[in-house]
């Protein structure tokens, strides 16, 4: 008969086990809501353990989100092939998956949870921000972009955000629909300004000539066709 023996963490690793640990519990539930009591039980230690690793909850709380804002910005990664709806779509489904698996955490990071007035809190939803619009950007093959268009890429990842938000408070209409409604959100953002651009319009030309009739991009010009028809 052997014995099992518990292995002894070293200090990083016992650091991201508590990171996890955390996260998964304010995914769960509003982080203000989350002890360190319970934190301790979860990850099969003492509650002076906890504080021998992190300061108190809000810095334990600040690596979690830490961890939740690069998992968040890597959704937004996307190869650079095949039409820019069907991609955007991508984006939304996985960015969409994190939303579904983190509620309560993805309300916090960003509203600032407990953390209000926290610099880093605002720090890292700003870094979440300027990732996606660093990879929109990407995606359009812009490297300076006109101030029309940075208005409407920074435009829609505040749409997306705050559709999320709203989504989470009773999910009253089918995800699916509305990870293809932000996809047709930016189109019509792209269109309303590249009709004030002519260097901007000729951008979203370049885009809807690649774009296929089933995609998503071509089943928003069906629908606004099927809309102007008497």
């Amino acid at each position: 008969m052997t014995t099992g023996v518990r292995r002894r963490m070293g200090v990083e690793e016992r650091r991201q086990q508590l990171i996890g640990v955390a996260l998964e519990l304010f995914s769960r539930r509003s982080p203000e809501d989350v002890s360190i009591d319970e934190i301790a039980s979860a990850a099969g230690i003492s509650r002076p353990l906890v504080y021998h690793y992190f300061p108190g909850k809000i810095s334990l709380y600040e690596a979690a989100l830490q961890r939740a804002a690069d998992d968040l910005a890597g959704r937004f990664t996307e190869p650079r092939e095949g039409p820019l709806g069907a991609r955007l779509l991508r984006v939304m489904r996985r960015f969409f998956d994190f939303v579904d698996e983190h509620g309560p955490g993805f309300s916090a990071l960003m509203r600032g949870g407990p953390a209000v007035g926290s610099s880093t809190a605002y720090a890292l939803i700003d870094a979440v921000r300027q990732a996606a619009y660093d990879q929109i950007l990407a995606h359009l093959d812009v490297q300076v972009p006109p101030a029309r268009l940075e208005l409407v890429v920074r435009s829609w990842i505040s749409l997306a955000e705050s559709t999320a938000l709203i989504w989470l408070d009773g999910r009253r209409i089918p995800r699916a629909e509305l990870e293809v409604q932000l996809v047709h959100d930016f189109a019509a953002l792209m269109a309303v300004a590249a009709a004030h651009d002519g260097e901007l319009a000729a951008l979203l030309r370049g885009v809807f000539t690649a774009e296929p009739a089933d995609g998503p991009f071509g089943d928003l010009l069906g629908r606004l066709l099927e809309l102007a028809a008497p």
